[in-house]
């Protein structure tokens, strides 16, 4: 598997936080865990097939997948080529007017929110372009032209702050009465912006830094306690449905096969799965 980064240009840059291409010479399996952010990927060659429900469900070659709450499998062909726009947390909302929370564990083509003789010139620009930035370039033209007159979110974005320096570990009342809202209030605001609710992505937060930050050395007790659980059975629950595994069978997995720097992924040959 070959993957390339791109950084987004000036304009998109406060709502993109990276252009990735995965491009294959091999069939291969992908378990990509929950992440903060929805994901724009167009495909412009091979095939690529959902099989969390263990049967091939082909994926269309443009789609928009919101925030997930556990993990999926992802098939790609030999020969597939796939760029993902990786929006930065509420960044979606400035392309979509939809509540982003009717996108939460979905992936939904693309042609339901473009014009598909649009959405078919785009598919071909990035079928016939000469490289990736080319695509990048494709790709920033059209997002610049569907952006809407946006302006963050601030009390989101201050929501949104303080889950991530608590590491998940804030109360949902706290949050609205800090924001001086009714929690019913904070919670349709935040789902509307963001994608779910602020307990789901708390939920995803504090998972992701538990997988992001375990010691070598620590317990899976120890590490429970740090998270604030108190039960071992809910943090064992919660962890597994998270990414799939138990706490145990998945920190026993070579860390550099499960820690990526745009994505948290475990790869795997299709023969071997």
């Amino acid at each position: 598997m070959h993957i390339e980064r791109f950084t987004p240009g000036e304009i998109l840059r406060p709502f993109v936080r990276q252009y990735v291409f995965v491009e294959t010479t091999g069939d291969l399996v992908n378990r990509i865990l929950p992440d903060t952010s929805l994901v724009m990927a167009f495909r412009y060659s091979g095939n690529i097939n959902d099989i969390t429900r263990m049967h091939a469900d082909q994926l269309p070659s443009s789609l928009i997948t919101g925030l997930k709450k556990t993990p999926r499998l992802i098939n790609y062909t030999s020969g597939t080529g796939n760029m993902l726009v990786l929006f930065k947390t509420a960044g979606a909302a400035a392309f979509f007017k939809h509540p982003l929370h009717e996108l939460f564990e979905a992936s939904v083509p693309l042609d339901n929110f473009i014009a598909p003789d649009q959405l078919i010139s785009i598919e071909e620009q990035l079928a016939e372009a000469a490289d990736n930035q080319q695509r990048v370039i494709t790709i920033e033209q059209f997002l610049i032209k569907h952006i809407q007159n946006h302006k963050h979110d601030q009390l989101i974005m201050s929501a949104l702050q303080k889950i991530r320096m608590s590491k998940g570990m804030i109360k949902i009342k706290e949050l609205a009465d800090a924001h001086y809202l009714s929690q019913d209030a904070f919670e349709k605001r935040f789902r509307r912006v963001v994608g779910t609710s602020p307990k789901q992505f708390s939920t995803i937060i504090k998972i992701k830094s538990i997988v992001d930050n375990k010691s070598q050395n620590g317990s899976l007790t120890q590490m429970a306690l740090e998270a604030g659980y108190f039960d071992q059975p809910h943090f064992n629950k919660e962890f597994k449905l998270f990414t799939g595994l138990s706490p145990t069978d998945f920190f026993k997995i070579p860390q550099a096969w499960w820690i990526n720097d745009f994505l948290q992924v475990l790869t795997f040959n299709c023969p071997d799965f």
